[in-house]
């Protein structure tokens, strides 16, 4: 876990952008639902994005979504709503947010928002 959470953003995100290209999912899509989970302004993400943090840095100085938490379903075997590691949790939240894009499920469904 330690390797994954000194991983570069930066490093990782161009892969996210070339995931959702191929399915001419919007670079766009990918920053809206960062800044959903992180609550970070976009000048934030971009300053993370420059700056080199990992993903312990990035995670660290976020803001969590309240709905995050409606975040469910299986990421690289794991079922999200059960990792315990906080910090994990919150890496596999984003990966799964970027997998429901690629997918193709509209970006309203993949902003949960809690049920009136």
């Amino acid at each position: 876990m330690q390797r994954v959470f000194a991983m570069k953003v930066s490093k990782v995100w161009p892969l996210y952008i070339a995931k959702l290209e191929r399915k001419e999912r919007n670079v766009e899509d990918l920053k809206t639902v960062t800044r959903w989970l992180t609550g970070f302004s976009q000048q934030e993400l971009d300053q993370h994005l420059v700056s080199g943090s990992t993903f312990a840095e990035f995670f660290e100085k976020a803001q969590i979504s309240p709905d995050a938490k409606l975040i469910t379903g299986v990421i690289c075997g794991v079922r999200v709503e059960q990792i315990e590691d906080p910090l994990m949790q919150q890496i596999r939240f984003l990966d799964k947010l970027v997998d429901e894009l690629y997918k193709g499920r509209p970006l309203e469904k993949v902003l949960r928002k809690p049920a009136d």
